[in-house]
């Protein structure tokens, strides 16, 4: 009975998390929901990065770059035809998944340097996409919008309008517009970049990328193809940063160029080393902390000391959230390598033993 209900309480967990999820529309405000999009969009995007960086041992300071793909690339195929900038007037779902392929087709033609190189070689290397996508971002005026950027085009699938409030739908009592209706959009996302990424870790793909993340000469031996599967993991990761720009411009409503800088890339890799490398848990649980910590922390300026309001020279929220997350890397590099993922884990094995005493004790 103990050994089944100690399988029980993990799938129990993931129901409740399942519906609370769901739930959330109906007695949350715009504006969480608004930052749970675009954490739920960086989710995605880190998991893909924790398949190149934790999964494959690869180094990647490029994920912006993907990112601002995926992003511009939704703009661009599902844009109005005829307007300011490039557009091509696709529906939106072709427009998404034609930003994502493209986003790999790059990732694809880069994945020969990556397959040659690795650490911090191939991490030097992948600096210069987000270099050259800056630049092309502020100087193409006539598919980015230049240094303003873009507006989103909107989303609709089988006719209905996901980024609008067409037509009216009210759950509970509660109308649910364009905020409302991406939050399931980025909640299927997730979803399936999360089952799509477990299945690779635990198939032979994933067996393959940790064996030559631990020694290529052992796995070249065993028969893997090292330069194939480096390369493969590198246009999977590149194809979910896209999925993630896509998203993310949904979320934001806006591209801008500035928002794809390397800071972003930096950020990321603050996301799966916070959250614990190689985990897809902890990429979304990382995700979740760096992206929602600034907006948190924006939200209450006003009632905590030594924050500073935005632009005043001081420490304002965003400033103080890198201070606070990169103190996390710190802590987590000495104390917890293996991440929040980790500390899970070992919570779950110290709880596990009582749930058996408690259940003889009755």
């Amino acid at each position: 009975m103990s050994d089944r209900l100690n399988r029980l309480m993990p799938k129990a967990g993931w129901v409740a998390a399942v519906i609370v999820l769901l739930a959330l529309p109906l007695y949350v405000d715009g504006f969480w929901l608004s930052a749970g999009l675009v954490a739920m969009a960086a989710a995605v995007g880190a998991v893909g990065l924790t398949l190149l960086v934790g999964a494959a041992g690869q180094l990647s300071f490029a994920h912006a770059f993907f990112l601002a793909v995926g992003a511009y690339g939704y703009a661009c195929f599902s844009g109005e035809p005829g307007a300011a900038t490039l557009g091509l007037g696709l529906p939106p779902a072709l427009g998404a998944a034609l930003a994502i392929a493209v986003t790999g087709a790059l990732g694809l033609a880069f994945s020969p340097v990556a397959s040659r190189l690795r650490g911090i070689y191939l991490g030097v290397a992948s600096l210069s996409l987000v270099f050259v996508g800056q630049h092309l971002l502020h100087n193409l005026t006539g598919v980015t919008g230049g240094f303003n950027g873009r507006d989103t085009p909107m989303f609709t699938l089988a006719g209905f309008d996901v980024t609008g409030s067409e037509p009216p739908v009210t759950v509970a009592g509660v109308p649910f517009g364009a905020t409302e209706r991406l939050w399931y959009l980025g909640l299927v996302a997730l979803a399936g970049a999360g089952v799509i990424a477990r299945n690779l870790l635990r198939g032979r793909t994933g067996r393959a990328l940790r064996m030559v993340r631990d020694s290529e000469v052992a796995a070249a031996v065993l028969g893997v193809d090292v330069r194939r599967s480096k390369a493969t993991a590198f246009v999977v990761s590149s194809m979910f940063a896209g999925a993630a720009g896509v998203l993310s411009a949904l979320a934001l409503d806006r591209v801008v160029p500035d928002y794809f800088g390397l800071l972003l890339s930096v950020e990321f890799l603050a996301m799966i080393v916070i959250g614990g490398l190689g985990s897809v848990g902890g990429a979304v649980t990382g995700a979740a902390f760096v992206t929602l910590l600034p907006i948190v922390l924006a939200r209450y300026s006003g009632v905590l000391p030594l924050v500073a309001d935005a632009g005043s020279g001081g420490v304002d929220a965003a400033v103080l959230a890198r201070f606070c997350y990169g103190a996390a890397v710190v802590l987590v590099i000495l104390i917890q390598p293996d991440g929040l993922a980790g500390l899970g884990r070992r919570l779950r094995a110290r709880l596990g033993p009582a749930v058996p005493s408690l259940q003889e004790s009755t």
